[in-house]
């Protein structure tokens, strides 16, 4: 599978590897599980519906995290830039969100705003690393393997991540069952742990091997310089019209795409499924996911990254239309076969998109300018992550029904669709 890859492609792809554990673990299930059973607990008899309205504190924490690194993205893309500083800037929010990845380990269940806040800090972390992580792909790759590198990355992502999940998961499935003698709480923090160890030791190739190429040379006053070449970067966007309409189309798909990963267990928590069974559901997505992540990069190869991507929109867009009618008036079994659906739905189409998304954009900009133009894309993508979970809270409590609130996505996907139509097709760009 890595047969004919160099060194440095080799390590940059296992940076997805590393940091995919965090995303199964911590953004997806263990953590949402254990905030959400936290501030449950601690706001029965105080609202109405203490699940609907953990679930939508859920949704804005997250939203919260991108804001901080929507308004933080554009002039530190711009500053690493400047050769030497895309390595530091990566390695300053990866030991962040490290270090607070740990720390959640020692927050008590019962203060559960704190643990809510070091959340938000640890996503900055993991997602601000993200950024120069997504840029490092111009410095690692040539634009003919870029969709090959982009797609085998998430590919590793989702077979890595369920190495520490599967531990996490029969940790807390024993720990629920009284098989062993820790408590539920204990077995949460324990996941905590054990995905911190598994990011900062497969995070060492990409910290040893992968250095920055692109760049311009370091000058003095280079701040203040950075906010210069930020207003030029825009004025470029402008003028190269497919980035633009790529960026705003990415806009709203993405939306979609993040708010469904950040609000899945929770919202198949909010409908009634078991907590056990959301684990072992959410494993297979990893391994149907995996496959699918090459799947998608072969189809490019094939019939061009716009109508692969296009494929993936329209996915998910049959995904909002079964999360419509999962009522949780409908019975335990029909609701846990349905999410069923839901979830190997999202595994054919989430990392495919995700990764053609990355590597059509690294083709398309000019390459000294990367990391600024990646800043854009990361604002774009961010950007509309806090649009998607404000929209899935708000609904949710408005309504009384969380389906309600994943249904409402579907828009966001048809407004991607009518924008993607404009998108050149990559082909017509080589």
């Amino acid at each position: 599978m890595l047969k004919n890859l160099t060194k440095k492609e080799i390590s940059w792809i296992f940076y997805d590897w590393a940091n995919s554990a965090y995303t199964m673990v911590v953004t997806s299930t263990i953590m949402s599980l254990y905030f959400l059973s936290s501030a449950g607990a601690a706001l029965e008899g105080t609202v109405a519906d203490p699940a609907v309205t953990a679930n939508a504190y859920w949704g804005f924490a997250n939203s919260a995290a991108t804001i901080v690194l929507v308004l933080l993205s554009p002039i530190l893309r711009t500053m690493a830039d400047y050769k030497g500083r895309k390595k530091k800037m990566f390695q300053f929010f990866l030991f962040t969100g490290i270090a607070f990845t740990a720390l959640l380990a020692f927050v008590p269940s019962t203060q559960w705003l704190l643990l809510l806040i070091v959340y938000v800090i640890t996503a900055i972390g993991f997602a601000g690393a993200n950024i120069f992580y997504d840029a490092f792909l111009v410095d690692v790759s040539e634009d003919k393997n870029m969709d090959r590198v982009s797609s085998l990355g998430f590919a590793m992502g989702y077979i890595g991540s369920t190495i520490p999940f599967i531990i996490c998961m029969v940790l807390v499935v024993l720990a629920t069952l009284g098989k062993i003698p820790i408590s539920l709480e204990m077995s949460y923090k324990i996941s905590f742990i054990i995905t911190t160890l598994w990011w900062i030791v497969f995070s060492i190739p990409i910290v040893k091997d992968v250095h920055q190429v692109y760049g311009i040379e370091p000058e003095a006053h280079y701040v203040q310089k950075s906010f210069k070449r930020l207003g030029k970067t825009l004025k470029d966007i402008r003028q190269h019209r497919h980035i633009f309409v790529f960026l705003l189309a990415y806009f709203f798909y993405i939306d979609g795409v993040d708010t469904i990963i950040k609000m899945a267990t929770a919202y198949g928590s909010t409908i009634g499924i078991g907590s056990i069974m959301l684990l072992v559901i959410l494993l297979v997505t990893q391994f149907v996911a995996f496959p699918f992540a090459i799947i998608y990069g072969k189809l490019a190869a094939k019939f061009g990254t716009k109508r692969t991507l296009n494929l993936g929109i329209l996915t998910y867009c049959v995904i909002c239309i079964v999360a419509f009618f999962m009522s949780p008036d409908k019975d335990e079994k029909t609701l846990t076969i349905m999410f069923w659906i839901l979830a190997m739905l999202v595994g054919t189409a989430q990392g495919g998109i995700q990764a053609l998304s990355r590597s059509y954009f690294g083709k398309i900009v000019p390459k000294n300018q990367a990391n600024e133009f990646f800043g854009f894309y990361n604002i774009f993508g961010k950007f509309a992550a806090i649009l998607g979970p404000i929209l899935f809270g708000w609904i949710s409590l408005a309504t009384g029904k969380a389906n309600y609130g994943v249904a409402s996505i579907i828009i966001l996907f048809i407004l991607a669709s009518i924008v993607f139509h404009f998108v050149p097709d990559d082909r017509e760009l080589s």
